[in-house]
């Protein structure tokens, strides 16, 4: 087994209820979710929007590869109604967005996945949840 850590965040909706849907669809497809932080409403982060943001974080232990891992939340965010991912640094409201933060020990480099997550370290939303359910 895998020790990955995700991030969620929603912006758009029932808030709370993304986050609960998403992580309920996270044990299904991923894997057992070890520990989930506290929910935690910011500032959208790299654009402007009058929708605050719910963000977490949580630690799941999975089969899955890390390629798995993406496709899998992937798959979470199409079915729950997000349509486009942020692109070149163009940042827009979403339903829910679920990255990962860490896998394991790993490093991951190619041009759609790379954990860990190269801006994780410069935004609190991420950080604080992360922190909060670290081992």
């Amino acid at each position: 087994m895998h020790t990955v850590y995700l991030g969620l965040g929603t912006n758009l909706g029932d808030r709370r209820g993304n986050m609960d849907t998403a992580m309920r669809l996270l044990g299904e497809r991923v894997g057992y979710v070890v520990r989930a932080s506290s929910l935690y409403e910011t500032e959208p982060w790299g654009f402007a929007s009058d929708n605050m943001f719910m963000n977490a974080a949580v630690c799941v232990e999975t089969s899955l590869t890390p390629r798995g891992v993406l496709e899998a939340t992937q798959a979470i965010e199409r079915e729950m109604g997000r349509t486009a991912k942020s692109t070149d640094g163009q940042y827009h409201d979403r339903l829910i967005d679920i990255d990962i933060l860490l896998y394991d020990d790993l490093r991951v480099d190619e041009p759609d996945l790379k954990i860990p997550h190269p801006l994780m370290r410069e935004r609190e939303f991420v950080m604080r949840p992360l922190g909060e359910i670290l081992l």
